[in-house]
């Protein structure tokens, strides 16, 4: 799943702004055009394990009762270019939960590839014999 392909319910989504640093000088210091976008995970529909993979990616962007998401977004001058930015990062989260993980399958070596290993390891011991002090 691709990040345009999200769609994120509005109900599911509460945005606060506050003073934000970086660019701007004194427009910075005077507006608030950071966004503070609050998510609630259960507004936005996902199935459990989707759920549960957005949480871990999220990591401590997620609040302690793990009902909502917090995403802060401050680095431009513009309050719609911040808003824009927390948007995508969240539907950047929710399109990487969507990817399930591969699961690994246990494999172990052949009986032949344990022999050739043995051998290779005497063959290199017989070597490191015949190093040595020489006798007389």
């Amino acid at each position: 799943m691709k990040p345009e392909d999200v769609s994120i319910p509005e109900e599911a989504l509460e945005e606060s702004y506050l003073a934000a640093s970086g660019p701007g000088g004194q427009h910075a210091n005077t507006t608030e055009t950071g966004v503070q976008m609050r998510v609630d995970l259960y507004a936005l529909g996902l199935s459990g394990r989707v759920l549960n993979r957005l949480r871990h990616i999220a990591g401590s962007k997620v609040t302690k009762d793990r009902a909502a998401l917090v995403i802060t977004a401050k680095g431009s001058r513009s309050r719609e270019d911040n808003r824009r930015e927390a948007r995508s990062r969240l539907a950047e989260m929710i399109a990487k939960a969507h990817v399930e993980p591969k699961r690994r399958r246990k494999t172990k070596p052949s009986r032949a590839a344990k022999a050739r290993r043995t051998d290779s390891k005497v063959k290199r011991g017989a070597v490191k014999k015949m190093r040595g002090k020489v006798d007389y």
